[in-house]
């Protein structure tokens, strides 16, 4: 646990040092999964509950970040895979030395190639891709535009909902 607060801190005081006013989102979020990881496990909140949700966030931010670099017209070859493979090395290495990820105790069924964590995590980011591109065939098929307000929102957040349920009475 010690080595989770001293990387804490660490990491908010360089973020401190590192943030640019457009890209404070990044080491924020990256901060608070890394916190609210510890804090969820505190509370006894299952790591695949915790990773589906620290998966969502993740491709929310993947899928941000790739529109903004359209936005700005910033191309460069192999963006989209790079913008992906840079999210989740900052999500998952962190996590992983820090040992909240390749603990043999923390597996899903008995199996050690199923950490809880990882399975959250990627079962947390189809989940959310999935719920966001149907949120655009739905509202492609309304002439564009959402069936009710906050669609956008709150399919997601249902889907992860749905989800954590479902989890919860799996491993429990």
């Amino acid at each position: 646990m010690k080595k989770f607060f001293l990387f804490f801190f660490s990491l908010s005081f360089l973020s401190l040092l590192l943030i640019k006013p457009v890209l404070a989102v990044c080491p924020v979020c990256a901060v608070a999964v890394g916190a609210g990881i510890g804090f969820t496990q505190w509370l006894g909140i299952d790591d695949v509950i915790t990773g589906l949700w620290v998966g969502a966030l993740t491709v929310s931010l993947i899928m941000w970040t790739i529109s903004w670099l359209k936005k700005k017209n910033i191309n460069f070859k192999g963006r989209d895979i790079i913008t992906v493979l840079l999210y989740y090395s900052l999500i998952v290495v962190p996590l992983y030395f820090l040992d909240f990820i390749g603990n043999p105790l923390n597996v899903l069924c008995g199996c050690p190639v199923f950490d809880k964590l990882i399975v959250g995590i990627i079962v947390g980011s189809f989940a959310f891709w999935f719920s966001a591109n149907w949120y655009e065939d739905l509202k492609k098929n309304n002439n564009n535009h959402a069936y009710f307000p906050f669609q956008r929102v709150v399919m997601p957040i249902v889907v992860l909902l749905i989800l954590s349920i479902f989890f919860y009475f799996l491993i429990k």
